[in-house]
């Protein structure tokens, strides 16, 4: 990946350096378990521990050999002898390359779940915390892009909220479906490596055995993993988009922060525009790029091909790392959001209290009109807003057959925001708990 859109902490789990060091740890535990069954002498074990445990792995070197053999794993288990010595020939007794490549590709997903995991529950502080802060402030509701009725920012981030709750879980799904491991030989049937050793190194290393491998662990599980990161991409990308939105020059309710000698334009100065935001947008893209590929590495052929191996190499890394990118760039543009409370007031009023009709509706039908009726009256008035500007309200008021069924001190209490934000609690109280 371009370190442009890499943190270190996510950098470091898909080296080359950390590759080899699970590695030897794989094939390490499985020597010990080896040794305690009597298949590996115990002090070749421990050499090979303590030989290898503080051994810096040279991928030029293995990339050397690599040259000659054509294979990655023959190749680092060449170098690991070149580092611990005769005691090497006890590596890998009855194992597969893909045990050792299935299993390290487990840890690595997990460990980059965890540190997605941090980056959502930063996510989830920041949309709190700006939530709780405008629980009350009033905007105006938009479907279609088109004025609605009144809602509350709060209540915007609350939705957001809760949807990236269901992200989380979705997340923590994904890591327990890919924990797993997989030592039971070439087509999985245990006859040259016993399946407690599979249990031992999987316990070492925070796995679970996979119940049936054939020389893979099924890809099924990568399938769902990339697929959960996908949608988590897809929420990463509405909300950039909500503030990108709001950021529009005609609207302008909310605006990514512009820091001091911050540029907007190369050729227009008064420029402040929502980059972090369409970023956002584009990483999201590249997340879900790998969900298709990920599907299609489920059919394999027989007990293994390796068609799925140059597709992992790929995408394990790249949607890992953009996806943790991309939760921690949201987090610090929610925390540091510049929220303009007059202009949401004056987008709710801008269309002369058109964003109270259904009220005025239900208020007719209550007081016997019919509902047919009442909507023809109510709609007539508001297309006089949209024509010719004023107040529903003294539009409604002028109109006798109205009046007739609702006269204006009835009317007026149909326009108090309170109505449309009297249940903000409850919602709340949904999404955060009491």
């Amino acid at each position: 990946m371009i370190p442009r859109y890499t943190r270190p902490e996510m950098d470091a789990i898909w080296s080359q350096e950390t590759k080899y060091k699970i590695w030897f740890e794989i094939e390490a535990h499985a020597a010990t378990a080896m040794a305690r069954l009597g298949i590996v002498p115990e002090e070749a074990a421990a050499i090979i521990w303590e030989k290898g445990k503080d051994a810096k792995f040279s991928p030029e070197r293995i990339d050397e050999i690599e040259a000659v053999t054509k294979h990655d794993v023959i190749a680092f288990l060449t170098h690991l002898a070149e580092l611990v010595g005769p005691e090497a020939r006890f590596v890998h007794q009855g194992l597969t390359s893909s045990d050792i490549l299935d299993t390290c590709f487990s840890v690595q997903l997990v460990r980059a779940t965890d540190l997605l995991m941090e980056g959502m529950d930063r996510v989830l502080a920041a949309l709190e915390t700006r939530a709780k802060e405008h629980k009350f402030t009033p905007m105006v509701g938009r479907s279609h892009g088109i004025h609605a009725e009144p809602i509350t920012f709060g209540l915007k981030l609350a939705g957001f909220h809760a949807e990236f709750q269901r992200a989380k879980k979705r997340l923590e799904t994904a890591r327990e479906e890919i924990a797993v491991c997989a030592l039971s030989g070439a087509v999985g049937t245990f006859a040259n490596v016993d399946p407690s050793v599979e249990e031992y190194v999987g316990e070492q290393l925070g796995l679970s055995p996979e119940p049936v491998s054939t020389q893979v662990i099924p890809r099924d599980r990568h399938a769902a993993y990339f697929a959960a990161l996908g949608v988590i991409a897809s929420s990463v990308e509405r909300l950039a988009t909500e503030i990108r939105h709001l950021q529009r020059t005609e609207v302008r309710e909310a605006e990514e922060f512009f820091s001091k000698g911050q540029k907007g334009s190369s050729a227009m100065p008064h420029k402040r525009n929502p980059v972090l935001t369409e970023n956002l947008t584009g990483l999201a893209r590249l997340v879900r790029m790998a969900v298709v590929p990920a599907m299609e590495n489920v059919a394999l052929w027989h007990e293994r091909d390796i068609s799925h191996s140059s597709v992992e190499r790929g995408i394990g890394p790249d949607s890992t790392i953009h996806l943790d990118f991309a939760l921690h760039r949201l987090a610090g543009v929610v925390e540091k959001l510049v929220v303009y409370e007059d202009a949401m007031q004056k987008n709710l009023d801008h269309l002369g209290g058109l964003v109270n009709s259904q009220r005025v509706l239900l208020a007719l039908t209550q007081a016997g009109v019919s509902r047919e009726d009442a909507y023809v009256l109510v709609q007539r008035n508001a297309m006089k807003v949209w024509a010719e500007g004023g107040m529903l309200l003294d539009h409604l008021s002028a109109d006798p057959e109205v009046t007739a069924a609702l006269p204006r001190e009835q009317l007026e209490p149909l326009f108090d925001i309170g109505y449309h934000t009297k249940h903000v609690d409850t919602v709340f109280k949904r999404v955060f708990g009491e």
